[in-house]
């Protein structure tokens, strides 16, 4: 019964930031379950090693296209690709996001605080809207917004991030009654995770942020795929406006 809920055979997936941390892990997840994946990011020769690394992993096929998700006028380029190739899009995972680092908020560019603002919230609602509007031709699909913990326990080094990963989680709500009742709209917000960014982290950061979360440690990227399975398949089914934390347990 597992299986046949989980099931994404004959579906489509389209992944941003899909070639590494989160968002490869879940592209891989779905292409276990049978789907075809686009793969997304700002580096096309990373989304074809990824796509590379998917097929050769599961048999599926990838599609790598090159796109900056917070930069409006390259998506509508990335979805004529995927409807191109494949001719729809099943399911779509807006995972691309930024966070950079900053010293006193005052420093803070508004050229910096534009480009958080756009990966993380603004081209998630464009592609949502551009995609959205065609599952609801198709006959429906699933959207799933990846957002983080930071949304909802802001501290001072994230400030901007934190903001749109809010605006992400109230776009979900959004969403899903805008699209509904065929396309349904959730989201996975993230704990922290050993991502690259998270490897760069001094040995004192990272186990400080462990021993802050119920289960003692952070988490790893395959450690979000199940959350990930559920909103993209039918196990879902009856499932949107929804917001799943998968943080270890945050105080």
């Amino acid at each position: 019964m597992a299986d046949r809920l989980f099931d994404l055979t004959g579906k489509v997936v389209l992944v941003t930031g899909g070639s590494r941390g989160l968002g490869k892990e879940i592209a891989l997840g779905c292409a276990q379950m049978g789907a075809d994946v686009v793969i997304a990011s700002r580096k096309y020769e990373n989304c074809v090693q990824a796509a590379q690394d998917l097929e050769t992993a599961t048999g599926r096929h990838a599609l790598p296209y090159a796109a900056h998700i917070g930069r409006w006028d390259e998506l509508d380029g990335l979805v004529s690709a995927a409807y191109g190739r494949f001719g729809k899009v099943d399911v779509l995972v807006n995972n691309a996001g930024m966070s950079p680092l900053y010293g006193e908020l005052s420093s803070i560019s508004e050229q910096l605080f534009d480009s958080v603002i756009n990966v993380n919230f603004k081209g998630p609602f464009r592609l949502s809207a551009l995609v959205g509007e065609r599952m609801i031709t198709d006959g429906g699909g699933s959207i799933v917004n990846v957002s983080s913990t930071g949304s909802v326990r802001p501290n001072p080094s994230i400030i901007p991030y934190a903001a749109a990963k809010a605006a992400l989680n109230s776009m979900t709500e959004g969403l899903a009654q805008a699209l509904g009742p065929t396309v349904r709209v959730n989201t996975l917000m993230s704990g922290a995770m050993m991502t690259d960014v998270a490897k760069a982290w001094s040995p004192e950061t990272k186990a400080s942020s462990g021993k802050r979360v119920a289960l003692g440690r952070i988490g790893e990227p395959h450690e979000v795929v199940g959350a990930a399975l559920y909103f993209a398949s039918d196990a879902s089914s009856y499932t949107t406006g929804a917001t799943l934390r998968i943080d270890g347990g945050i105080p």
